[in-house]
């Protein structure tokens, strides 16, 4: 894929769609292409946060452990990002993440994630917006649980 390319697909993810094109370029060099197969963990709670994820193509479960098996709190696919809660929080993985078919992703380093997040504000506020998502699915999903109904969104 040239360079032309790689910044186009670079452009498609919300989170970038506004940083200078200098910087768009920097993430095409550092970012790795990485594909996984269905049922394969991308990595798993407790690992070391090393870097954040973007979907190209494909499905992800996130499960997170509990004493009587893990529990699918989320399903992610096409733009949407993960592994960017242990980077921010400075944390092991929260939960696992398992490809549930095939599964193209743009592994992006701890060090250039955050080097984007801190010096493009329109990247930081895109990834408030999906913090502030997934916390209020996290919300949504606790309050039917605790009373008595059961739900996954995405």
């Amino acid at each position: 894929m040239s360079l032309e390319q790689e910044v186009e697909l670079i452009r498609q993810f919300p989170i970038f769609s506004k940083i200078q094109p200098a910087m768009q370029k920097l993430l095409c060099f550092s970012a790795e292409r990485l594909k996984y197969d269905a049922g394969q963990v991308m990595f798993n709670a407790g690992d070391s946060a090393d870097a954040a994820y973007i979907i190209i193509e494909g499905e992800v479960e996130i499960s997170v452990p509990t004493p009587s098996g893990p529990i699918v709190v989320n399903s992610l696919g096409k733009n949407d990002i993960l592994g960017e809660i242990a980077i921010f929080g400075d944390v092991p993985r929260t939960a696992t993440a398992k490809a549930t078919s095939k599964l193209e992703t743009l592994k992006i380093s701890k060090d250039m994630f955050i080097k984007v997040v801190r010096e493009n504000p329109d990247a930081a506020i895109e990834l408030i917006k999906i913090l502030a998502g997934r916390l209020a699915n996290t919300t949504s999903q606790l309050t039917m649980t605790r009373s008595g109904g059961a739900t996954t969104k995405r």
